[in-house]
């Protein structure tokens, strides 16, 4: 079996081909999300944890969390489903996949690492992928600084290098900034709220309008259905 293990603070990762049968079997019968000691990988596993994050059978067949069962089932996959990407608006698709629980018969199983032991691992504790790109999101740009509300995020966006062409000056991609709040935005809001009090307070001149040339025509009616009594009675007195 392969052991795709993974180090999210160093952005690293590293497949490892055990055979060995003793080596496996701490990871059997654990369901997905299950965290494992790594210590029965070798003694410079010392003191990691792993969590289960997946995995695929010898079939290619992944892994999926909720189905209680070592085997494969045949499941009804709609919009929103992990191990599904529908093609077409409201289409439903029925598609075998492994369940939750690890046996012997997956080819790969991913592992995240939770917590570091004491030594270093090559090539996935001792080295650092740098980030190829940045948050985007306003929030997330002044919790990765620690920058507070009086500060300009645009000034600390993750910029990303093009790679240079000859006799051109060096260029840089950034992201666009979501959800920032510039003085165009807060005018945009100003020009929504007061376009909602104008219709609120429209729908309620129109109303009283309404209102009172109701009470005016109804007041027609009846002095209307009055004068036709008395000109009746007048007739019938002749």
């Amino acid at each position: 079996m392969k052991l795709n293990i993974a180090y999210p603070a160093t952005g690293c990762q590293k497949l490892l081909e055990i055979d060995d049968e003793r080596k496996l079997r701490p990871f059997y019968e654990k369901r997905m999300s299950s965290e494992v000691s790594a210590e029965c990988l070798g003694d410079e596993w010392k003191g990691y944890v792993f969590r289960i994050t997946g995995g695929n059978d010898k079939q290619g067949f992944p892994m999926k969390q909720g189905v209680l069962t070592n085997g494969r089932v045949r499941l009804l996959l709609s919009k929103g489903h992990s191990c599904f990407r529908p093609r077409r608006t409201g289409e439903r698709r029925r598609k075998s996949v492994h369940g939750c629980i690890v046996d012997a018969n997956l080819s790969v199983l991913s592992l995240i690492i939770i917590k570091k032991g004491e030594g270093e691992i090559a090539g996935l504790t001792d080295t650092t992928v740098p980030r190829r790109l940045g948050p985007k999101r306003a929030s997330k740009i002044r919790r990765l600084f620690n920058l507070s509300k009086e500060d300009d995020v645009r000034q600390y966006v993750v910029r990303r290098p093009l790679a240079e062409k000859e006799g051109k000056k060096a260029r840089s991609k950034a992201p666009k900034i979501q959800r920032l709040v510039t003085p165009v935005v807060l005018q945009r809001k100003r020009a929504r709220v007061a376009l909602k009090k104008n219709r609120a307070n429209k729908k309620r001149d129109d109303a009283a309008e309404y209102a009172k040339l109701l009470a005016m025509r109804l007041k027609e009616a009846k002095e209307r259905k009055m004068e036709r009594r008395r000109s009746s009675s007048m007739r019938k007195s002749q």
